[in-house]
């Protein structure tokens, strides 16, 4: 009698039903019958651009190969599935269907998904549960890897690179200097899925042209055409695991980490060590006897077994952070912040009364807090970061410390002029380095050591916010800064237009930009001692032409009216000046020529 096998695509996509046709474990009086549905779903995964779809299909065409030759038949079963079977496909419906066709061909099925058969087993169908196999002894891209290795870069076409040597000074170094085809990186690819349905690793992102797997302290990022110009596979991995003890921080430091701080913020730039520095404070505050819990996407820390580490809970950290704030912890530590979403859950988990580390890209530390900055309302910041601690080339550089207080900002002499004031420290010195605040409608970052040694950037700054209201009144408006208030200078029309009946308009400007303003007219400006030139005018159905001598091409000249300066204007390649009636500076020049004005043009 011949046995009929139905394996399912969970044990054809590890390669376990080609291997027991290639080493005979399936022989004799066999027949092998492929369901239809499972070639539809390996074949969609392949379109989407899935390597499970890519890896599946393989394994099929390669068992088709081995049954020809040792003679055992294979044959394709069943129909189609619907558009409602693809829809419910992750609900089980495929799964079910697949069931269904080993019952009704009469067939052993075959299959690595233990669900699966254990649904078989209740449902009275014959099944033979057969688990993936564990992480192969040394995978190939292993031999790479020495002890100075953070990172290896393999990519079609182009000779392995590693980036290797200290947190201090990484350097990108060619592996071998020939090439790598295509078919090696996909021998690699393949070794590594093989190694994850042993159990040994998981897909934390898989879309259509990218994945990313985190294989024991492996982080692998797979790209594939369309998304990338060739397959390419990127492998980090840790190069040291340190302790809290093993950079030295300051007494001062340990006893707000043990003691105070409860929102700290970890920034630096990419490959600084801000990962590694995280792991270490997790294990420091497991050590104090703290619950301690990580959220991350891809899960790379290094940390005991006694830490559980969460990823996103079907897709979200949102979801993630409502169990995790019934498991109750002590600590989060939330490696890494990256979209707006990550941001709320980092701020809700904090007011919640959760203790979080976040671990944030930054340039510099400043940056850091600006990340956050539009995100939270200004004034919850410091309840939620009191300390950040900036890390470059494995080493602590910076470490701030941030209070809300209610003064003056630096450089302003109003007390009228007191709003919530971020302010940033330095930790170890207590020196002021950064002021965080309300300025009109806008959030703005002083650093306060630069302008105590120059003034100007916070002076131009409140003359650009005053010029954007007064502007709205006269667009030749001016500004001077003097030392607790403002002189705002405009035409005489615009004066009572700014001021407003009884001064209101005025009184709301001031209120709104937090200076007190003097209102003075604009002087007319005089015809200067520059040279004089010769002119014509000309005067169009739309426009007004002055020319001039060829020699004054590309020049800048002044344009006055009785001696009061009109507008400035260059002389074009065709030694003219051509202006519409149409515009202010047109206007403003008819309105002297039909007043019978003296125009005068200057250089």
């Amino acid at each position: 009698m011949v046995e009929k096998i139905l394996p399912d695509s969970s044990i054809i996509i590890n390669g376990k039903m080609s291997s027991l046709v290639e080493t005979g474990e399936i022989k004799g009086d066999v027949e092998i019958v492929i369901p239809l549905i499972v070639v539809e779903e390996l074949q969609s995964q392949a379109s989407k651009g899935r390597e499970t779809g890519f890896l599946g299909l393989k394994e099929l065409k390669k068992l088709r190969v081995l049954c020809e030759e040792k003679g055992i038949p294979i044959k394709i079963v069943g129909e189609r599935p619907s558009l409602d079977d693809i829809r419910l496909a992750r609900s089980g419906r495929i799964d079910a269907l697949i069931l269904d066709l080993a019952k009704k061909e009469d067939c052993i099925l075959y299959t690595s998904d233990y669900v699966q058969a254990l649904t078989a087993e209740a449902d009275g169908t014959k099944v033979k549960y057969l688990p993936a196999e564990g992480k192969l002894e040394k995978l190939v891209f292993e031999k790479f890897f020495t002890p100075d290795t953070l990172s290896i870069h393999l990519k079609e076409g182009v000779p392995p690179l590693a980036k290797r040597g200290v947190p201090e000074k990484f350097e990108l170094k060619p592996i071998q200097d020939k090439p790598l085809t295509a078919q090696e990186i996909e021998d690699i690819v393949n070794e590594i899925f093989d190694s994850i349905r042993g159990g040994k690793g998981f897909y934390e992102i898989s879309r259509s042209g990218a994945m990313v797997i985190q294989l024991e302290d492996y982080r692998i990022a797979i790209a594939r055409p369309p998304f990338s110009d060739g397959i390419e596979v990127t492998i980090v991995r840790p190069v040291v695991k340190l302790r809290l003890e093993d950079y030295k921080l300051s007494d001062k430091l340990m006893d707000r980490l043990r003691e105070k701080a409860e929102g700290i913020l970890i920034a630096g730039p990419p490959g600084s060590g801000k990962t590694t520095f995280a792991s270490s404070l997790a294990e420091f505050y497991m050590a104090q006897g703290k619950i301690v819990k990580t959220l991350e996407s891809p899960r790379d820390l290094q940390v005991g077994p006694e830490i559980t580490q969460y990823g996103p809970l079907e897709g979200s950290f949102e979801k993630a952070a409502e169990i995790l704030l019934l498991v109750r912890p002590d600590y989060t530590i939330f490696d890494e912040l990256r979209k707006t979403e990550d941001f709320n859950v980092f701020a809700d988990m904090r007011l919640a009364g959760v203790g979080m580390v976040g671990v944030v890209h930054a340039s510099n530390p400043i940056d850091a807090i600006q990340r956050f900055i539009g995100r939270i309302e200004l004034g919850m910041i410091p309840h939620i970061i009191d300390t950040l601690i900036f890390i470059r080339y494995g080493k602590i550089e910076r470490v701030y410390d941030l209070t809300l207080t209610v003064k003056v900002p630096t450089g302003m002499t109003e007390e009228d002029l007191a709003r919530p004031v971020i302010e940033i420290r330095d930790f170890e010195t207590g020196n002021l380095e950064y002021e965080i605040y309300t300025f009109g409608n806008e959030n703005v970052v002083v650093p306060v050591s630069e302008f105590k040694e120059k003034p100007k950037p916070l002076e131009k700054l409140a003359e650009e916010k005053i010029l954007d209201e007064i502007r709205r009144f006269d667009p030749n408006a001016e500004v001077e800064l003097k030392d607790n208030y403002a002189v705002v200078k405009v035409s005489r029309k615009a004066i009572p237009r700014l001021v407003g009946k009884g001064g209101l308009t005025i009184s709301r400007l001031e209120k709104k930009l937090g200076i007190r303003l003097e209102v003075q007219p604009i002087q007319p400006k005089k015809v200067g001692e520059g040279e004089e030139v010769e002119f014509t005018i000309q005067e169009t159905r739309n426009t007004i032409n002055l020319n001039f001598n060829e020699e004054l091409t590309g020049k800048t000249v002044s344009i006055h009216a009785d001696g009061e300066f009109l507008f400035p204007a260059t002389v074009s390649k065709k030694a003219q000046i051509r202006i519409s009636k149409r515009s202010k500076a047109g206007k403003q020049l008819l309105k002297a020529l039909n007043q019978g004005k003296t125009i005068r043009v200057t250089i």
